[in-house]
């Protein structure tokens, strides 16, 4: 697994920094209204009210109370939508990819729909999901679901149909069964693209989980967001979207982190 460099860390830090130095020279000149464009300066000490209790600490569990933030409240309940609709979606996505991949006959009878499908942005489901499952979660979830969903089954279907034909055939030399080429060939040569679909599928989720938020549910990121739109408060919506961008970045590099661990085999790098 490739070794942590903070010179790398670094070197990625430093076109954010001129980004933030150029964005607090313009709010500082008063080129722009601070309504429409806040400073970062302002932006952070929203941030850092969104994230501390609301209330002061006065007796009780010290943790429960340093926990209670608008900001974490949010996060939380974000998270938990996502990590519940990519379970529901990519549990469905993984078996039907498989199926897909390994049989020409599934392959031919499922292709078409999930072509016609897989185009449909998640978002055109929403009035849909408001009329199935009304408002709250329910909703949110299945949208995050069918976000999830596609990415890991097309990564899947492809995982499969492209194994080396040689493996194949020295398993079948080998004597190596239906189910034994299947598990100890196909799905492990397989992995590397699932894992790829799981990645982008998360991803997704994520993006679909702050729209969702924004029409079906009265909590979460995206929820916070629009209130601060409603209000005016261009610094708490700034503060919001970098806190999904924290979020999010946290969630790629351990995707990442997983994928390196669990692919060191495929790539020959020892532990």
């Amino acid at each position: 697994m490739a070794k942590f460099s903070w010179r790398e860390a670094a070197v990625g830090l430093v076109v954010p920094a001129l980004v933030i130095a150029a964005w607090q020279a313009v709010a500082a000149l008063g080129w722009v209204n601070p309504q429409v464009l806040p400073s970062p300066l302002a932006v952070v000490q929203k941030w850092v009210e969104y994230l501390l209790p609301l209330q002061p600490y006065s007796e009780g569990n010290w943790l429960v109370w340093a926990l209670s933030g608008e900001l974490i409240h949010d996060a939380m309940g974000s998270l938990y939508r996502v990590l519940v609709g990519f379970a529901i979606g990519a549990g469905l996505a993984l078996p039907v990819g498989l199926g897909m991949g390994a049989s020409n006959r599934v392959y031919a009878w499922l292709n078409p729909l999930v072509q016609l499908l897989r185009p449909i942005p998640p978002i055109a489901y929403i009035p849909l999901s408001i009329l199935w499952f009304g408002l709250g979660n329910p909703p949110a979830v299945f949208l995050i679901a069918l976000g999830a969903f596609f990415p890991v089954l097309m990564n899947t279907i492809a995982g499969v149909r492209q194994v080396d034909g040689i493996y194949l055939r020295a398993a079948r030399n080998l004597g190596a069964s239906g189910a034994t080429m299947f598990l100890r060939v196909i799905l492990p040569a397989a992995v590397p693209y699932i894992l790829s679909g799981v990645r982008i599928g998360i991803g997704t989720a994520f993006i679909v989980v702050i729209v969702s938020e924004m029409i079906a549910v009265n909590n979460g990121l995206g929820f916070r967001i629009l209130e601060a739109r409603e209000y005016f408060w261009s610094d708490k919506i700034i503060a919001g979207m970098i806190s999904i961008g924290l979020i999010g970045l946290a969630i790629d590099v351990l995707m990442n982190r997983l994928n390196n661990h669990l692919l060191r085999w495929h790539r020959g790098l020892e532990n």
